[in-house]
């Protein structure tokens, strides 16, 4: 009687253990940068640009920037690291009627790759290019109230964002950061020599300078997710040498989420910052329950759908 009780109870136990494998697997890995994502996030605002047709500047004209970002997860599963292709083009109203971001008014493609778990950079697996920081198309997983340095693609650097309290988009509160690029030469790029005042030569490699009055960032606690991002760039042409700008390339006070796409990003940081916190808080308290429950808990999260990043 004895020795059968005895049985019984280490087959219950290894049940238990059992049960406690799926959620332990998914505590491990539920806080990591996901790789099968496909999303794309839309800017808009107006401003001025110079017109390649007429090389005339054209002012208060909307303008439109297209981000997707793709994981690459046969790459992101050899490597075990987060490996994302973004696409990023800028559009006016004339290239965005064409539907091809290969003949928008700019388009750049870059290739993401992060540390799962800690959102770090790492320089692997056909990276361009090659950034370094802390945040970029995301935040790394517990945002915390504290200066972030976060990778700005056009400046080819970090820029220091601070935190700035609160801040509700679609009505879900989420931190808020802030920051600025003084005008930067970022590079040059050959031009007829009569766009930046000197007529008498034919071609001229012209300064490329840049600048961003107004960067501002909303992201969720929990997942780094942003959810609303809002900038002012300012990209101008110099002769070289020269301190004054000569070519305004492209120049606007305000390019932000639009509503659809700040929806669209606060459903999946509810979401995702549900199952993190349902994880996190309540796996602690279960791990003393029955082992049934915990295996129904197991595999409830397991059979959880596709994973969305933050673009």
């Amino acid at each position: 009687m004895t020795g059968r009780a005895v049985g019984g109870e280490r087959r219950e136990t290894g049940a238990r253990g059992a049960g406690l494998r799926p959620l332990r697997l998914r505590l491990r890995l539920y806080g990591r940068t996901p790789t099968d994502v496909d999303v794309t996030t839309v800017f808009t605002g107006t401003g001025e640009y110079f017109d390649t047709k007429s090389l005339r500047p054209v002012q208060e004209k909307p303008i439109t920037i297209t981000r997707r970002v793709l994981g690459d997860v046969a790459a992101s599963e050899r490597s075990g690291r987060a490996v994302w292709d973004v696409s990023t083009a800028i559009d006016t109203p004339d290239t965005l009627a064409l539907r091809d971001p290969r003949r928008s008014y700019q388009w750049t493609l870059e290739r993401w790759v992060t540390d799962r778990r800690t959102n770090a950079p790492v320089h692997c697996c056909g990276e361009t290019p090659e950034y370094q920081g802390e945040a970029y198309l995301k935040f790394p997983f517990d945002v915390q109230k504290r200066g972030y340095a976060w990778w700005d693609s056009t400046l080819g650097a970090t820029v220091r964002l601070e935190f700035k309290g609160t801040k509700k988009v679609a009505g879900y509160e989420g931190y808020r950061f802030t920051g600025s690029v003084k005008d930067t030469r970022t590079g040059t790029r050959q031009v007829p020599g009569r766009l930046v005042g000197l007529p008498k030569q034919s071609q001229v490699h012209a300064e490329e300078w840049y600048a961003n009055d107004g960067i501002e960032l909303v992201v969720d606690r929990r997942t780094g997710r942003v959810m609303n991002a809002r900038i002012a760039p300012r990209k101008t042409l110099r002769a070289p040498g020269s301190d004054e700008a000569k070519v305004v390339l492209l120049d606007s006070a305000g390019l932000e989420f639009t509503p659809e796409t700040q929806r669209e990003q606060v459903a999946l940081a509810k979401a995702d910052s549900g199952r993190l916190r349902a994880l996190g808080d309540t796996a602690p308290i279960g791990a003393g329950a029955a082992g049934l429950v915990l295996a129904a808990a197991g595999v409830v999260f397991v059979m959880r759908g596709r994973e969305h990043p933050n673009p």
